[in-house]
């Protein structure tokens, strides 16, 4: 099993977490998504720490990490802040950020928001948040793609997984979608994780906090002004690693992304939704060839 540090953040929160490398060295903090933990980055930080100080974190709501009370704990701004703080407690000033799923939406609006930390982004299936937003209104098919969001914001949703067991949550929810059976040591840790208490409701209040508005098939909602308006880019270098087998997040996340990220590196994988378990190797070779020899 990883070893890891426990970090209190001046958030008010306590973030597991996963460091390797050498302290002194460029540092990257891999920040996963749902329904996972800092093991989704597991065939990837061995190689990142030959040069890198990684910094991959159990983030809030999950595994044992805190799980602060309330949805509105888990809004994007506090997670956001996390992050910050966790660089903060860790003396790191400008670092690369990468991000998964969830993890990828967190660094897309940290490397809005927060210029003078983030110095590269690295994406891997995770929507921009105004693109996203906007296929959800303009695009029949990603919104089909995206009603389990709707979904997941049903507070019955959770007395239904735990009545049906967390060996069912694992093999409808994560196992049938990543093409290497996962099985043994890591099924078993994935189902210590989710059995932490709290931990599911507070996995989903990631879903129930976010601001997106995820409109039915069939309806017509009034088109929020916002979507219209200019929206700044993302001028940090941004590498995009895009498994193309998604059934959740489409091609068009990708196909829209250049207007706003000037300087853009897309690589497609062939892979699903869980790129970073599906084809680890692949991410590494990308990140690394967009890093470039004496990169910081």
């Amino acid at each position: 099993m990883t070893d890891l540090t426990r970090i209190a953040l001046s958030t008010g929160v306590e973030l597991d977490v996963q460091l390797a490398g050498p302290r002194d060295a460029p540092p990257v903090v891999l920040l996963h998504g749902f329904p996972e933990s800092h093991r989704t980055w597991r065939d990837i930080v061995p190689d990142l720490a030959r040069d890198h100080f990684v910094v991959a974190p159990d983030q809030r709501g999950y595994a044992r990490s805190s799980k602060p009370e309330g949805v509105e704990a888990y809004a994007p701004d506090r997670i956001v802040g996390d992050l910050i703080a966790l660089a903060d407690a860790l003396g790191i000033d400008r670092f690369t950020l990468v991000g998964h799923d969830w993890g990828g939406a967190v660094a897309w609006m940290a490397a809005l928001r927060h210029p003078d930390r983030v110095a590269r982004l690295a994406i891997v299936n995770a929507p921009h948040p105004f693109v996203f937003q906007r296929s959800l209104f303009d695009d029949p098919a990603q919104r089909a793609a995206s009603q389990y969001i709707t979904r997941f914001r049903d507070t019955a949703l959770d007395r239904h997984i735990l009545g049906k067991g967390l060996e069912w949550f694992f093999s409808t929810s994560f196992a049938q979608h990543v093409t290497n059976a996962i099985a043994g040591a890591d099924k078993a840790a994935y189902l210590d994780e989710w059995g932490q208490p709290g931990a599911l409701t507070a996995m989903l209040n990631w879903y129930r906090a976010s601001p997106i508005i995820v409109p039915a098939p069939d309806a017509t909602p009034e088109r929020p002004a916002f979507l219209d308006a200019p929206f700044p880019p993302v001028t940090q270098p941004v590498l995009v690693v895009w498994g193309v087998q998604d059934k959740a997040l489409l091609p068009i996340q990708v196909e829209q992304l250049p207007p706003f990220v000037p300087d853009l590196t897309v690589r497609t994988v062939e892979a699903g939704h869980f790129v970073p378990w599906q084809a680890s190797d692949a991410v590494i070779a990308a990140f690394r060839a967009w890093e470039g020899p004496g990169a910081a």
